[in-house]
């Protein structure tokens, strides 16, 4: 079992800011689907994301008869809840990216495709320069994107992966990975890392490999105190 070091309070204070982002946006999503569902009964339904919440708190806040009193009246209280949260998670990103431009190693780790200020953040609060660990092996296995390994009658097989450790850091490379997919399906196999995995794996499996991938990158980035160097394709010869 591999532990990372002590971690200061401004590093605790930072995770916070995380933990509380993380809890405000769950509750939110729950907000959110609560709302739609008895505006659905209504016979009020709009679009998935932004575009189609906006879409119902402008029912709800419109001066027409669209609605009951007494609907609206009900709906109001969860429409000010919605904004409400929105509002404190904005607040709280901020504070995150505030500490992120005055920390200089997660500055770094923001060179990364895939990495963004939320992710370099957590990370570098999460286990300060890294060094904690011996190899990007071991950081990636910390945060569970290894796969399990059964072994019997001398032979290892290769399972799917362990999920220990950090959940909340694996999820936010998992989901990133997710996002850089979409760029590499238009690029050639032969040229892309992530567009030879896509063409021989399931899209979910390429994206646990990517975050595999990522995972060991942010290790060396941080260790190395360097920044991130895209990677060259090989000269053809």
């Amino acid at each position: 079992m591999r532990f990372v070091p002590v971690k200061s309070r401004d590093q605790q204070a930072v995770l916070m800011l995380h933990r509380a982002r993380d809890l405000l946006i769950r509750q939110r999503t729950m907000l959110i689907n609560a709302f739609r569902a008895h505006l659905a009964e209504t016979g009020h339904v709009a679009g998935l994301g932004r575009t189609g919440v906006t879409e119902l708190l402008g029912v709800v806040e419109a001066d027409d008869d669209r609605l009951t009193p007494l609907e609206r009246e009900a709906l109001s209280h969860l429409a000010g809840q919605i904004r409400d949260t929105a509002d404190r998670i904005t607040a709280l990103e901020r504070r995150i990216l505030a500490w992120h431009r005055s920390s200089e190693a997660s500055r770094r780790l923001e060179t990364i495709p895939g990495v963004g200020p939320i992710t370099a953040s957590v990370i570098v609060a999460s286990i300060g320069d890294g060094t904690t660990f011996r190899n990007a092996r071991q950081f990636a296995a910390w945060l569970g994107l290894v796969p399990r390994q059964n072994s019997t009658g001398g032979k290892t097989r290769l399972g799917h992966i362990t999920k220990w450790g950090d959940s909340y850091i694996r999820r936010l490379l998992v989901v990133s990975s997710c996002a850089l997919i979409r760029y590499a399906r238009a690029k050639p196999a032969d040229e892309n890392w992530l567009a030879n995995v896509l063409s021989r794996r399931p899209a979910k499996v390429a994206a646990v490999a990517m975050a595999n991938k990522t995972a060991r990158i942010v290790w060396a980035v941080l260790v190395s105190g360097r920044l991130y160097q895209q990677e060259q394709p090989a000269a053809a010869t």
